[in-house]
């Protein structure tokens, strides 16, 4: 087998920019399908789209999980078009931003402590808790109005699906991000 040597002065390799490429068409298949979402009951659904953005943040680092994030969230952005919260989502510190931080703090979660499934919990409670909050910040009217609800009522909501949502979206992306790394870490090294 021939190794692909990197360009002078970049660290990118056709090894890490296939990976890199994978997992990013993976998260754009999780997000314009139903593959991206575990039916827990008639009301919850649980996303495992951040998932590829954790796998990149921890196999290639920040440049791999910054990459797959932003593909995540234009991904996220454009099918959020589609549907009827495309008032909230089409702005990019709700649909982008958050998904860029899943690949910026499970890279460094990954870096410092070579936990894979601490990384996978962290990388999960960012998109959560980032989409949310994003929400609250920069969208608070649309939200409210899709949902047709008060603005008043809109923390106690965002709140209900942080923990109804984020808490198995937790669970999933450890159990799967944690069976991934075991598998890839014969292939990778």
């Amino acid at each position: 087998m021939v190794e692909t040597k990197a360009v002078k002065g970049s660290s990118f390799t056709a090894k890490k920019m296939t990976r890199i490429a994978i997992l990013g068409a993976i998260s754009v298949l999780l997000s314009v399908t139903p593959l991206g979402y575990i039916p827990i009951n008639p009301v919850i659904q649980v996303t495992i789209m951040h998932i590829p953005v954790i796998i990149a943040a921890i196999v290639e680092g920040m440049t791999g999980g910054v990459i797959v994030g932003l593909i995540f969230g234009i991904s996220s952005l454009i099918h959020g078009l589609s549907t009827p919260l495309a008032p909230v989502f089409i702005n990019p510190m709700v649909s982008i931003f958050p998904r860029i931080m899943i690949g910026v703090v499970s890279a460094y979660t990954y870096k410092k402590t070579k936990n894979v499934p601490l990384t996978a919990a962290i990388g999960t409670f960012v998109n959560t808790a980032g989409v949310l909050s994003m929400i609250y910040v920069f969208a608070p009217v649309a939200f409210a109005s899709v949902k047709n609800v008060a603005v008043s009522a809109l923390g106690k909501i965002l709140l209900t699906v942080a923990v109804t949502n984020g808490i198995p979206e937790m669970i999933a992306a450890v159990i799967i991000v944690t069976a991934v790394m075991k598998a890839l870490a014969k292939k990778i090294k």
